[in-house]
Parts: C-alpha cells; structure tokens; sequence
C-alpha cells in the first residue's frame, strides 16, 4: 500500500518494504506550452555526505547516467515527457550505496528554460514515487501542488539514511537559479 505524502512528509522504506534493496525512482510530469517551444525537463540524481555531493562523478543526470559504484543509474533522457506514467527514472541501489552517503537527492529542471522563457508554473501533475523493485509495489508517492511560477528547477525528494534506515522525504524546494543553482547549493563544480 502505497503512502502519499505531503510537502516535507516523509516515511521508512525499510518498515514498509523490510527486504528492500532496489528501488526506482519514478519522476513524472505534463508540461503547458505557451511559447511553442517544446518543453525538455531532466531528471537528476546527487549522491551526497554532509549535505554536499561526494564529487562530480557522484551527480547523476542525463550526460553521466550511472554513479561510479555503480548504485544509482539514470533510466535515459525523455526529451518531450509525452505519454503517461514515470517520464524519467532513476534506479537506485540501495546496498551499493557508498556508507559515505546519508542522501541521494532528486531533482528535475526544465532544460534551456531562460532561452525558451519557460518555469514550472507553466508544469502541472509533477510528482515523484518510490517503487521497490523486488515486487513493482509503489511505496510512498508525492504530488508537488505549489505554484512555482519563476523557479526552472526543483528538488522533487529526497532519500535518505537515518539510524540505520532508508526514508524517503517529500521535499518540493524550487530554484530560480535552475539546476546550476541546485548543483552549487550541493557543491558540484559547474563551468
């Protein structure tokens, strides 16, 4: 039974799936075109310690799809988001994660969103869900609902170790700064 959470709710994957190992992150989203130029967002994935990625490698997203070890791996690059279901996944790992990490975060930005004059406000039915792997059971589930008129990027959620468990926060924090401003906040070195 899946667990829909709110804006900084979270839960224990480990309780609700005590024989967890992999999950996918499953990230979705219909994008309103008011421009006509064609909407490309891009899901991401940052494995950090100490609220900082561990290095560059460590930032996972459409032109670096898998973590050096090999625990997080991007699904591919959906270009248009068309259709229904997951427009991009990310599949995690969970006991190839380095013991460094306490947090893999995930984030989705619109691509070239300055050029394009596009921003989440013009987004809607955003979400990201949490499926175990081992039985495609869908374990916790948050739909973003705010109104991000002027952010190009957002941190969707997050998972994450807490005194030995695996949790998943529902987190919705957008950034004006697109993924830029979200790869800096983490530390990520950004030409």
């Amino acid at each position: 039974m899946s667990v829909t959470l709110a804006k900084g709710g979270n839960v224990s994957l480990t309780k609700a799936a005590p024989n967890l190992t992999q999950v996918q992150i499953g990230l979705g989203w219909d994008a309103r075109s008011t421009t006509g130029a064609p909407f490309d967002l891009d899901a991401s994935a940052l494995l950090c310690g100490g609220g900082r990625v561990l290095g560059d490698e460590y930032f996972v997203f459409y032109n670096n799809l898998k973590s050096p070890e090999g625990s997080v791996e991007h699904q591919g690059d959906n270009l248009t988001g068309d259709g229904d279901g997951d427009d991009e996944v990310v599949v995690v790992n969970l006991d190839l994660v380095p013991v460094q990490v306490d947090k893999v975060v995930f984030a989705v930005s619109i691509y070239d969103a300055e050029a394009r004059l596009q921003n989440f406000g013009q987004v809607s039915n955003a979400y990201i869900r949490v499926v175990n792997l081992g039985d495609n059971q869908e374990i916790a589930r948050y739909d973003l609902t705010e109104d991000a008129s002027t952010e190009t990027a957002m941190i969707f959620g997050e998972l994450y170790r807490y005194q030995g468990e695996w949790k998943f926060r529902a987190v919705g924090q957008g950034y004006a700064s697109g993924l830029r401003g979200i790869a800096l906040d983490f530390g990520v070195n950004v030409q």
